[in-house]
């Protein structure tokens, strides 16, 4: 009987600041220190753990980094921090050089793609090529939910409460169930977890801070876009078609600025990894092993 190799995976936290990050590391049995490395930026209202099971399939042989950001998982921040998406990639921005990172294949997934694609302006030596999951930087990768979100703003009466309004269990499952092929597949775990995160004290003041500071990113897409077509990182596209937030052609546009990108859209939701893994870890992995020279 043949064994499978099952990747040692490390629990850390390190300082940033005034912040302590959590993070998951494996630790490759091939390759050793010269194993391709992969930053995985989790989405809302997860953690580092929606990608355990990407972790389990493909840690042994590259090294996979995912940490928690400030309001998420196990990162423990100060009362006094501030949450906004700046503020969020200067955190892992300082978690990077914390590690002593240099070069790496980043994985983008719904707000990984704004905490994301700030490292990647402020460094571009850093990207080693992209992984994109759902996650957007193109107007047309909006759907109208998503919208009438972005313009909610902290000073229109009512506005917070809609926020809050997404905070809750029903609404924590519905991100991971909706726009499932098979819901059978979606472990309850994920939702279950976030779900205790987000009812943490003062989780969903940060949360709310955070839907203020949305529209943002929108802002930015086009200087995110103009650095797609000045760098051209080798790029992944996987993107769960039936996303209630992030729909289809926020994927085909990436082509635009990426003519070369490998695109593959999948018949799932937001949550792609959790109904999807055995058809995306290998293309995750052939990716690696084609862009890591």
């Amino acid at each position: 009987m043949t064994l499978l190799t099952v990747p040692r995976t490390l629990h850390r936290h390190v300082e940033v600041g005034d912040v302590r990050v959590f993070y998951r590391e494996s630790v490759p049995d091939e390759g050793g220190d010269d194993a391709p490395v992969m930053l995985l930026l989790h989405g809302f209202p997860s953690a580092s753990h929606q990608f355990r099971r990407l972790i389990d399939v493909l840690g042994s042989r590259y090294r996979l980094i995912a940490p928690d950001y400030p309001g998420f998982g196990h990162t423990e921040a100060p009362a006094g921090f501030t949450y906004g998406f700046d503020n969020l990639a200067d955190v892992m921005e300082g978690f990077v050089e914390r590690l002593g990172l240099t070069r790496f294949v980043m994985y983008v997934f719904d707000f990984g793609a704004p905490v994301g694609f700030r490292l990647a302006t402020r460094h571009p030596e850093w990207i080693a090529g992209l992984v994109v999951q759902n996650g957007n930087a193109y107007e047309e990768g909006l759907s109208e939910g998503a919208r009438a979100f972005i313009a909610l703003r902290p000073d229109v009466e009512g506005d917070e409460d809609k926020v809050r309004a997404l905070l809750t269990l029903e609404m924590t499952r519905g991100q991971y169930e909706g726009g499932t092929a098979d819901p059978r597949l979606v472990a309850p775990d994920g939702w279950t977890l976030d779900q205790h995160f987000l009812d943490l004290p003062g989780r969903k003041e940060a949360q709310v801070a955070l839907a203020f500071d949305y529209h943002t990113n929108v802002e930015r897409y086009p200087l995110w876009q103009a650095w797609l077509r000045e760098h051209r990182p080798p790029t992944l596209i996987t993107w769960g078609r039936d996303d209630m937030f992030f729909p289809e052609p926020g994927a085909h546009a990436y082509l635009r600025d990426l003519p070369d990108a490998e695109l593959h859209v999948l018949d799932t939701g937001h949550f792609a990894l959790e109904e999807r893994l055995p058809e995306i870890a290998p293309l995750i992995a052939a990716f690696l092993d084609r862009v890591w020279m």
